[in-house]
């Protein structure tokens, strides 16, 4: 089947923070992960077949579906679950604030690494809890995490670790190895390991694949992890994310924080879960094949550029590029004023990057690159 990933489709109107961030029309915007494509054909039919019955009365999840999620899994990363380990959530990042509060106490500290996806910055404060960050180091060949800076940087108040995998903003695909390091390092320091693994559908190299971090080892004792289909298959949207936890205690906190607070996934998100795990295999293959391309368009025509560096996306639809010798105090600024909107990494905890979207119609993501090389050529 051939699937539109082509089409040009306007947004504008229709109440896209992607396409109203930006109050010049002209603007390309390439910030949020969030892509530019439909999504696949077989989720738009269960979401009409659902809307033509009429109700939209307060749903629990199908009973298909935590079967098919189990299902999902083993297929995908070969992983085996119960399907009583999973707590659904009408988003990640309410996740994200959730177990932050679930497993620190006010006062407590939580570590993670930076970059990082800013909710990752922002959950623990939400909840007056201190997030404790060590950077990431460029080794000259891949980002790695540093365990001598995370050693410094850990101290008796801190009750968890916010991981991301693969990771968001610079495309890493962890190894077995850098996951058993990470696990050895929690266990130590008698951390709860929070693994955000929204990206996991969206692996781009052909020989990486994702290995999920509660699979390895005994990790899942200590370990909670974060999903949703809405990534990989473009329905942020529509409100649907959960969390696999198998140590009983945990998952008891994590219920137990939810309480009152954080209400239930919609019933089209769940339609919208069921239909893209059981049904989307076929349009996912050719999201990677496409995505594939357009990483690769980025790379090749921004590598030569002298004033900026562009890492290798190992997976995610986003680059990860460093802006600082470029000589201009804000390079997202700069940009826009080109014509294309990238995320400033001064939100990822690193000024001077830039996060670019590339899940975008071929035509669309030429012209925003034939604007940054205009950028780059009046910067010089």
């Amino acid at each position: 089947m051939n699937f539109e990933f082509d089409k040009i489709i306007n947004r504008v109107g229709t109440s896209s923070s992607k396409w109203n961030k930006y109050t010049h029309p002209d603007i390309i915007p390439m910030w949020v992960a969030d892509m530019d494509f439909e999504t696949a054909p077989c989720i738009k039919n269960a979401l009409l077949n659902r809307i033509n019955h009429g109700i939209y009365g307060y749903t629990e999840p199908p009973k298909e579906l935590p079967p098919t999620v189990a299902h999902y899994l083993k297929s995908e990363f070969d992983w085996s679950i119960d399907t009583d380990w999973i707590v659904w959530l009408p988003s990640l990042v309410v996740g994200l604030n959730v177990v932050s509060r679930a497993f620190a106490e006010k006062g407590d500290a939580i570590l993670s690494n930076t970059p990082i996806y800013p909710p990752f910055l922002s959950a623990p404060i939400n909840g007056d809890r201190e997030i404790i960050t060590a950077p990431l180091v460029w080794n000259g060949t891949k980002w790695i995490m540093d365990f001598d800076a995370l050693e410094k940087a850990v101290t008796r108040k801190t009750k968890a670790f916010l991981f991301c995998s693969p990771h968001n903003p610079t495309g890493r695909v962890w190894d077995v190895d850098e996951l058993n390091a990470l696990i050895t390092f929690c266990r130590k320091h008698n951390l709860i390991l929070i693994s955000d693994e929204i990206h996991s559908g969206l692996i781009l190299d052909r020989n990486k694949k994702h290995i999920v971090t509660a699979n390895v080892s005994d990790a899942a004792d200590i370990s909670v992890t974060l999903l949703s289909a809405s990534k990989t298959f473009n329905m942020p949207g529509l409100g649907c994310a959960y969390a696999i936890v198998k140590n009983p205690t945990l998952r008891k906190k994590l219920k137990n924080e939810m309480n009152g607070i954080v209400h239930h996934v919609g019933a089209l998100g769940y339609t919208a879960t069921l239909a893209a795990y059981s049904e989307g295999k076929s349009w996912h293959n050719a999201l990677i094949e496409y995505l594939r391309v357009n990483r690769d368009c980025v790379e090749n025509s921004l590598s030569d550029q002298s004033h900026l560096t562009t890492y290798h996306s190992e997976a995610t639809y986003l680059s990860w590029i460093d802006a600082r010798q470029m000589g201009v105090q804000n390079p997202s600024k700069y940009f826009e004023d080109f014509g294309v909107g990238i995320y400033d990494g001064a939100l990822f905890g690193a000024p001077g990057f830039l996060r670019l979207n590339f899940a975008c119609p071929r035509t669309m993501l030429n012209e925003a690159l034939s604007r940054i090389q205009q950028g780059l050529s009046a910067s010089a």
